[in-house]
């Protein structure tokens, strides 16, 4: 063997032969796996990116339908308009809040047809019906059962005596079908926590401008108190029209209150009136008698 590095065909590196075909393979081979590695990381790094970037957009699109389907549902607030509809009724097609306007409305949601509760409710309302007609006020009942339930329903609660002292009462009121729940929607009638399928137990006052004046909501297994609707549409009706406030445990015929002074110097002024339909319990705190 040449001792000559530039002849012989191995080198002696510290003591070992190294064959320089070899050394050039295998620096090749390094090359290549540390190109490869680094295009896996690139790759790696870009698929990464991407499916970060899907996952974000996965994310906002998700926030986006799910506030769009809580605005959907967002419950009207004391001031707003009525959000308005076409139906299906047991009564004909309405456009609500269109076809009563000039009149007072109570709309009235109940979660199912052939229920207990909702039975009482619907024949308590059918017997204020006459009292409702006199104050200009209609109602409308909204569930999510489908149009053949509402009437076969309204027939059979025509044949029952609810009360010992009463006959079967006429239901002149509609009773709309909203099996897609988009009229439920509008006015937040669908409580996830409570049912994401049924009604909960609503009532919406809206005045002769559509504006929403009062609501309620009971759950499922109580039955709304319909003296206390009638007591709340006969107060905001009072106030309208007489320009009063109405104090705590209000009956109708009872006193109603005046709007506060400015200053006691006006109390003072209201005082000295001497108007016996007027009642002072602080300075700014007066009742008054309704004639």
């Amino acid at each position: 063997m040449s001792d000559d590095p530039d002849t012989c065909p191995e080198c002696q590196v510290n003591g070992i032969s190294m064959n320089p075909v070899l050394i050039i393979s295998t620096t090749t081979s390094i090359l290549a796996i540390s190109f490869y590695l680094c295009m896996d990381l690139i790759l790696i790094k870009i698929v990464m990116k991407k499916s970060l970037f899907i996952f974000i957009t996965l994310i906002l699109f998700g926030t986006r339908l799910f506030s769009q389907d809580t605005r959907d549902s967002r419950i009207p607030l004391i001031g707003d308009n009525a959000p308005s509809f076409t139906a299906e009724t047991t009564r004909g097609t309405i456009t609500f809040p269109d076809d009563y306007y000039g009149k007072w409305k109570i709309l009235f949601s109940h979660p199912a047809d052939f229920t207990p509760v909702c039975t009482t409710e619907l024949m308590e309302l059918a017997r204020l019906q006459d009292k409702l007609e006199k104050m200009d006020t209609k109602v409308i009942v909204i569930s999510s059962d489908g149009l053949n339930s509402h009437l076969s329903w309204v027939k059979d609660m025509e044949t029952i005596k609810y009360r010992s002292d009463d006959d079967p009462v006429k239901i002149n009121f509609p009773l709309i079908s909203d099996n897609t729940l988009e009229i439920s929607k509008k006015y937040g009638m669908i409580h996830p926590n409570a049912s994401t399928t049924r009604t909960i137990r609503g009532v919406f006052i809206i005045d002769p401008t559509d504006k929403i004046r009062a609501m309620f909501f009971y759950p499922f297994m109580v039955g709304r108190n319909m003296e206390e609707i009638m007591r709340t549409l006969t107060a905001l009706q009072m106030s309208d029209d007489k320009n009063v406030l109405i104090p705590a445990n209000w009956i109708p015929g009872g006193d109603v209150l005046m709007h506060s002074p400015k200053t006691q110097a006006d109390a003072e002024k209201l005082a000295a009136k001497n108007d016996p339909t007027l009642r002072e319990i602080t300075w700014y705190l007066w009742f008054k008698k309704m004639k």
